[in-house]
């Protein structure tokens, strides 16, 4: 028995907009961001269950989901959050590198950002009791990139940028002396550039 689950991030929020690392800080959707969450719905199937992380960028974009598929969201569950930045939220790309030289380009971090072990803990952990309220069935997820990039490093995949309303399948099987979990390959729900012309 398996249970599909399909992982997307949220739709933009103002912080996506201004180019800063958000982690667990919780923006606000844009317009635009709004915009991508009706615009995913057209590429969407049908789903058993809607399930999103408690800050409001995803919350949101599934709410809008929700109601554009007629499925019921999930109460909110903070173990599908970001990634916590430590002392990287808030700032933008040239903020973190004239504080923390060369430390983006060398993929390290500082110290209270959160490890991929605590991240891939929390997610699985998320999914497998998802599985147990749906085996068997499909599952929409609205998350967030950081946790979706940390769990396809996990299982092996590359890691790309995912964009707004861009993510993957997560298929968790049970066997009889446990779990398996794969992950496919990435996808994209909106055409962006069309959106932004249409703003």
């Amino acid at each position: 028995m398996s249970t599909t689950f399909l992982v997307i991030r949220h739709g933009e929020s103002e912080w996506n907009a201004q180019r800063r690392w958000q982690g667990q800080a919780d923006p606000p959707l844009t317009d635009l961001g709004r915009m991508q969450a009706h615009a995913a719905v057209e590429k969407l199937g049908t789903f058993d269950l809607l399930a999103s992380s408690d800050l409001q960028r995803a919350r949101s974009t599934a709410e809008i989901i929700g109601h554009r598929l007629g499925i019921e969201l999930l109460p909110a569950d903070s173990r599908l959050r970001e990634t916590d930045v430590g002392e990287w939220q808030g700032l933008t790309v040239e903020e973190i590198e004239a504080a923390y030289p060369g430390y983006l380009a060398r993929h390290e971090r500082p110290p209270m950002f959160e490890s991929d072990a605590s991240v891939i803990s929390r997610f699985t952990s998320a999914l497998a009791d998802l599985s147990g309220a749906c085996p068997g069935g499909q599952v929409l997820v609205v998350a967030h990139a950081g946790v979706i990039r940390v769990m396809r490093r996990a299982l092996g995949v590359s890691d790309p940028r995912i964009p707004n309303l861009g993510g993957c399948t997560f298929t968790l099987l049970h066997r009889p002396n446990g779990t398996d979990l794969t992950v496919g390959d990435i996808i994209e729900l909106v055409d962006h550039g069309a959106i932004s012309e249409a703003l």
